[in-house]
């Protein structure tokens, strides 16, 4: 791949992007990127999930070395490598990775970032069929439709009313671009404190470990005016789309166990029949897995990415820690296998976030899911076959 380097942080159209971290305040820069270039972060961080589910790479050099990266580059993804200068001719084959029968992931979920991943997803054919509901997180949707939730929240009701039918017009978006069967799955603001400080003028207090700190469920039982906020969007949203409203879920995150679920459902005063699915991403949460069924959980989604990092004491965004950060680990496996064994019993649908390259080892050591939530461009890729 070819291209040339853009250091400015502002979004350069099939520019390589080289920056030091990726931050929120960087989401256009990132999108508009065909690479990216950095020198911290790991894999699966939150900016990186959204290279990831774009299909745009991302190579890690070491800091020292992106001073030296102007002009044309050329990057050869396989060796993750960089040369200074034009395309040479020695590209590289693509690799192949074990494959996955389809028919073997139940109900596929489409872990989106935007309204594009969707028409991405739905313009692949027949197999587009198998994807039954698309993941968004909320801070994601704001990333992409230029919201500062933090800053509407805190600017008095009139703003968070007119913050929560800003979110409603772009799921409108979305529902139109869904296929018959399928549904959106919208994940509650979840917005660390690291994150915040970069796309909100509102002060935001410094914590010594955001990624336990305040933030999914604990921040939003804290938040009257988020509940009014997502009132006003589920209210636009019924005005504006009838019964066809129902095909958008809800899912609380960073949860810890079923009172938190009970807590947060009760604060945010939802009608009974508007589904919440419970987001399970910590060890806390895997162990009260059969508790969060019987408390009303329409659905689990088992976030792996957060998971790992929680289970191995291995930060996800650190790549000091790379080789500690495991999502095959035995302990991890296990707690997976527990929450669906825990849902088969109660009835209560599950699905499973995989990277591409885990899906085989997921199928041979987990039980049958009711479906796999993978990235649009690894799902893509599956889909073609590559």
């Amino acid at each position: 791949m070819q291209g040339f380097c853009n250091h400015t942080g502002r979004p350069i159209e099939g520019s390589i992007l080289v920056a030091p971290r990726l931050e929120a305040d960087l989401y256009d820069a990132i999108v508009s990127a065909r690479a990216v270039v950095c020198s911290s972060g790991g894999r699966t961080g939150h900016m990186q999930s959204i290279c990831r589910g774009r299909g745009i790479p991302v190579l890690r050099i070491d800091h020292a070395d992106l001073a030296r990266l102007h002009g044309e580059v050329t990057l050869h993804l396989e060796s993750e490598s960089i040369l200074l200068g034009s395309r040479t001719d020695a590209d590289l084959p693509p690799t192949r990775d074990e494959g996955a029968a389809l028919d073997e992931l139940g109900s596929l979920c489409a872990v989106i970032a935007d309204l594009q991943d969707i028409e991405t997803i739905n313009a692949c054919g027949p197999d587009a069929k198998r994807v039954e509901s698309f993941f968004i997180r909320e801070e994601f949707l704001c990333l992409a439709a230029g919201l500062r939730p933090l800053d509407a929240l805190q600017g008095g009701p009139a703003q968070a009313v007119a913050y929560g039918r800003a979110l409603a017009d772009r799921l409108c978006a979305f529902a139109a671009a869904l296929l018959p069967d399928q549904r959106i799955v919208l994940r509650l603001l979840d917005l660390r404190s690291d994150h915040a400080a970069h796309v909100t003028t509102a002060p935001v207090a410094t914590e010594p470990n955001p990624e336990m700190g305040l933030h999914g469920a604990r921040w939003l039982l804290g938040s009257s005016a988020y509940r009014d906020a997502l009132h006003a969007a589920l209210g636009s949203l019924r005005e504006r789309l009838g019964g066809a409203a129902d095909g958008v879920h809800l899912s609380v995150p960073f949860l810890t166990d079923e009172h938190e679920y009970t807590q947060l459902r009760d604060h945010l005063q939802l009608p009974a029949g508007v589904p919440v699915a419970a987001f399970i991403e910590t060890p806390a949460a895997v162990h009260a897995a059969p508790a969060i069924c019987a408390a009303g959980a329409s659905e689990l989604f088992v976030g792996t990415k957060d998971l790992v990092q929680f289970y191995l004491a291995a930060d996800r965004n650190n790549h000091l820690v790379a080789e500690s950060y495991q999502t095959r680990h035995p302990a991890v496996l296990a707690g997976v296998r527990g929450v669906v064994d825990a849902a088969h019993t109660a009835g209560t649908p599950v699905r499973v976030f995989a990277l591409r390259a885990d899906l085989v080892h997921y199928l041979r050591q987990l039980p049958a899911l009711d479906g796999y939530m993978m990235c649009t461009a690894e799902l893509q890729q599956l889909f073609a076959g590559v």
